[in-house]
């Protein structure tokens, strides 16, 4: 019989990389994490973890058995939905979780919405950056995310992990109110080839989206300023110190003296819905997802 709290431990060193990663979130030590996987690798009698230079790596057998625990979660996620059914009435308990754009259009209206048709649900909002939300998914302390597209993320076809797409969040050319480029309806990026830019800081998953819009334009932007908030970087255009591309669904400080032009080419950054694997039909998950479809027109438009 194989131990499902050990082969916790495992799905936690395959998801975060390493066993002492795994043992902190798991809130263990590291020696106490290896000794559930030795004593689990000892219950199959094979070899789940190999030496890799300073560290380990998941033998073809801990793959193998992973593909199966994680269709496993899953069935248990389903069997826990049955058995809180209450009729489909959304009910309980709903954490959510988000990047902070997505929390401040999305997430939070979405709350407000689901607390006037569903009075029995309770929304927790968790703000938190793309890659700390999948984490809260696969710890079970959220059960519903708004994730950006980054090539970061896990992939489409992760078995833990249901994505789906959710809206395109354009980009827009945000420039000084008396720039040239300002009056424009539309403008080709390759006119601000020669301007002096701001761009996200190099962690940010809005960055890689900023530098391959203008490389599409055929340029590298000489990038002078890096910022982490978009309103930061609001700030830094208004004072004539660069221009910056900055996604339509950020809502900058009013009254500013800057001025937002679409692109051609219409540079974007996806966002997207992500639950555990089988958690989907939750009526309660059911109910947000309703809501932010609702919503996700209007936000962008």
């Amino acid at each position: 019989m194989i131990d499902l709290r050990r082969l916790h431990v495992l799905r936690a060193v395959a998801h975060y990389g390493t066993v002492t990663a795994a043992a902190g979130a798991l809130h263990f030590t590291p020696s106490a994490a290896s000794q559930q996987i030795r004593q689990l690798a000892r219950d199959l009698g094979v070899d789940l973890l190999e030496p890799q230079g300073r560290g380990v790596r998941l033998t073809p057998a801990a793959e193998s058995l992973l593909a199966h625990a994680d269709a496993i979660q899953a069935r248990w996620e389903q069997a826990e939905l049955d058995l809180r059914a209450d009729h489909g009435e959304p009910a309980g308990p709903l954490r959510v979780s988000g990047f902070p754009v997505a929390v401040s259009v999305l997430l939070a209206p979405m709350a407000v919405r689901l607390r006037e048709r569903h009075p029995r649900l309770a929304v927790r909002i968790q703000e938190a950056v793309v890659p700390a939300s999948f984490d809260l998914l696969f710890e079970g302390e959220t059960d519903l995310a708004v994730v950006e597209a980054t090539p970061h993320n896990p992939p489409l076809g992760d078995a833990r992990f249901d994505q789906q797409p959710l809206l395109d969040d354009p980009f827009d050319l945000v420039v000084p109110e008396d720039h040239p480029l300002a009056g424009r309806a539309r403008v080709d990026l390759a006119e601000a080839a020669h301007e002096p830019w701001i761009a996200p800081v190099p962690e940010s998953p809005c960055r890689p989206h900023v530098l391959s819009a203008c490389g599409e334009a055929g340029f590298t932007p000489d990038v002078v300023h890096h910022a982490l908030d978009w309103n930061v970087t609001a700030h830094l255009v208004a004072h004539r110190l660069g221009v910056a591309l900055i996604p339509r669904l950020a809502h900058l400080t009013p009254h500013l003296p800057i001025a937002r032009v679409h692109c051609t080419g219409d540079p974007h950054r996806k966002l997207l819905t992500c639950t555990r694997t089988g958690g989907r039909t939750r009526p309660a998950v059911v109910a947000a997802l309703e809501e932010l479809r609702d919503l996700a027109p209007t936000a962008v438009a």
